[in-house]
């Protein structure tokens, strides 16, 4: 039973450290595969309709007896989420990575809790108290992790030289400006950031109106497999106006721009969207989007082997930073979560108030075992009899 118990507390953690390892690999495959002259446009709707094959038959399936009715509301707030993340946030991420690393832009990401958070509490879904040490290290948190943020987008300082990176090979697109490999211009540096920041923003709104639509859509794989289709057919607009007149841009072989494509959907869209959405209901958007640092520093070990990229100081000291405030946050929203014990099937003591025929009509109190559960009450011989 211990053992049990401590496997369902530890269940929305786990779940949400498995997204961060299935996002730091999509963060690999991706840049290798936009290096390799990937559209970022193309990407996502193939993404998209990877996972949108993979899921709706589980959605059909499962929540054939619990899906709600589909109302125009609900609809139109499924096309809202399927704009916000599958199309705005991904098509920025893709573009922010390709003006920089993806070391770079898995930092970045980090500011997602904090704007998250904001959202959270101008939509009074999370509550601040300003005289309780927890809420101010919430605001405080907040704040570091915008700081570090700036750090790394403002500060390169020396080269961290690492044994691996020592005469490693570049990237096609590190070569920027005769920069050395994970090398980026201030210019760069700078337009990536402001992409991603709006790609986060975009997905911190589109947390917030999943865990919205859940209240009133209570089945995750079929949301999950609404956004999916719904992303996919948008994503497909956006790309077919983008890329106009580039017919060769929708060709792909069994290569890296192929497994990019299945595995950011199948595991970043599809499994992820379903994890969000699960997590969600019990621990809040906040908590699900606190744990990004982790896949930024797999990303970081990861580039340094597999794209050579160069670890600067500047970078180093803003990541720092910005897990630091993000580690804050958690702490203050510690005691947000901790739900009491059901009193499912447990034993108390109630007072019961009855009339005694033999007693004038006066009322008597007096103090019974009540148990209390779910099953209907068996009625007894003694009970029938009286």
């Amino acid at each position: 039973m211990d053992a049990k118990r401590l496997f369902h507390k530890l269940k929305p953690f786990l779940a949400v450290v498995f997204l961060q390892f299935g996002f730091a690999g999509m963060d690999i495959l991706c840049k290798a595969a936009l290096n390799k002259g990937m559209s970022n446009y193309v990407l996502v709707v193939y993404r998209h309709a990877v996972a949108t094959i993979v899921i709706v038959p589980f959605a059909v399936i499962m929540d054939r007896k619990t899906r709600p009715r589909m109302t125009l509301p609900i609809f139109i707030r499924l096309m809202v989420l399927s704009l916000l993340e599958p199309v705005i946030d991904q098509n920025l991420y893709y573009l922010g990575m390709k003006h920089t690393t993806a070391t770079f832009a898995a930092a970045m990401c980090n500011i997602l809790p904090a704007i998250t958070f904001v959202m959270a509490w101008i939509m009074r879904l999370e509550k601040v108290k300003l005289k309780s040490i927890r809420s101010q290290a919430k605001v405080f948190g907040t704040l570091a992790t915008v700081a570090g943020a700036m750090i790394m987008t403002l500060i390169k300082g020396p080269v961290l030289e690492l044994f691996w990176t020592r005469g490693g090979g570049t990237t096609a697109n590190n070569i920027q400006n005769g920069s050395a490999a994970g090398g980026i211009s201030l210019q760069n540096s700078i337009k990536g950031s402001l992409m991603i920041t709006a790609g986060c923003f975009s997905w911190a709104c589109f947390m917030i109106l999943q865990a919205i639509t859940l209240q009133t859509y209570p089945a995750e794989l079929s949301l999950t497999a609404w956004i999916c289709f719904l992303g996919t057919v948008e994503g497909a607009a956006v790309a077919l106006f983008m890329e106009r007149g580039n017919a060769t841009v929708w060709f792909i072989q069994w290569d890296t721009k192929l497994l990019a494509a299945v595995y950011s959907g199948i595991v970043c869209s599809g499994v992820a969207y379903y994890i969000q959405g699960v997590v969600m209901k019990d621990r809040g958007p906040v908590f699900v989007t606190a744990f990004n640092p982790l896949s930024m520093v797999i990303v970081a070990i990861l580039s340094t082997f597999i794209f050579a990229e160069q670890l600067f100081l500047g970078r180093l000291v803003g990541a720092v930073v910005i897990v630091a405030g993000l580690y804050l946050v958690v702490w203050g929203k510690g005691k947000d979560y901790k739900s009491s014990p059901a009193p499912t099937d447990e034993h108390k003591a109630l007072p019961t108030k009855f009339v005694d025929p033999g007693g004038n009509g006066k009322e008597n109190y007096s103090h019974e075992m009540i148990t209390i559960s779910t099953c209907k009450a068996k009625e007894t011989p003694e009970a029938n009899e009286n």
